[in-house]
């Protein structure tokens, strides 16, 4: 029986490139989450002068498509200039591996977003927004979808968590349906924190836990 994976799929998979993390990235994305079933974490170096991506990392949980095509992403956007690394799409990944399984489609997906991701989060911390409109809850709640409950694989806004959120003086504070002492709380609160502190005009990230009244 022969396998569903392209030779080059495979060899990415047994071979992985810019496996690793960078201690002092320029910026750092995380998609997905492991109860999904894959997940991907990438760091950035970049260029302050030419903003050409120096150096680029991954880490992930899942399977053989999920490993190789953050491999893959990562050797296409390296020596890029973020500008041109911003124009790698999961479509591209997919072709330069030879083609994936449709239902491994996601994991090439997966991969390209955390690309986006990292080089949005560059682009916020740094000063490179070039329209700098006010972060809204619109904003928010968009990046909140790729928050996920790692008890049911679904975003916080999908099962109802975040409850209210509250934007004043640069202070974003989200109000989540879970006691503090819950054993999923502390990833929940990291997760938020992560994708919402890059934001340009975000001072402070509070999750703010409902109290327990038993």
């Amino acid at each position: 029986m022969s396998l569903p994976y392209s030779q080059k799929v495979l060899d990415y998979f047994m071979h992985p490139k810019n496996v690793g993390e960078i201690e002092d990235a320029d910026a750092v994305a995380t998609e997905g989450s492991p109860s999904c079933g894959d997940m991907v974490r990438l760091y950035l170096k970049v260029n302050p002068e030419t903003k050409v991506i120096e150096d680029i990392k991954f880490k992930s949980y899942g399977c053989a498509s999920n490993i190789a095509t953050a491999s893959i992403i990562t050797e296409l956007a390296r020596g890029k200039k973020i500008d041109e690394a911003k124009k790698i799409d999961w479509k591209v990944a997919d072709k330069e591996l030879g083609g994936l399984p449709p239902v491994k489609i996601h994991c090439a997906v997966l991969a390209a977003d955390a690309l986006k991701t990292a080089i949005e989060n560059y682009e916020h911390q740094h000063g490179l927004i070039k329209d700098k409109k006010p972060t809204d809850e619109k904003v928010i709640r968009k990046r909140l979808k790729h928050v996920i409950n790692p008890l049911t694989g679904l975003d916080v806004l999908q099962v109802n968590l975040v409850k209210n959120i509250e934007i004043k003086d640069g202070i974003i504070k989200v109000y989540v349906d879970l006691d503090q002492t819950h054993p999923i709380a502390n990833t929940i609160k990291e997760q938020i924190v992560e994708r919402l502190t890059p934001l340009w005009d975000v001072k402070e990230v509070k999750v703010i836990f409902r109290v327990d009244r038993g």
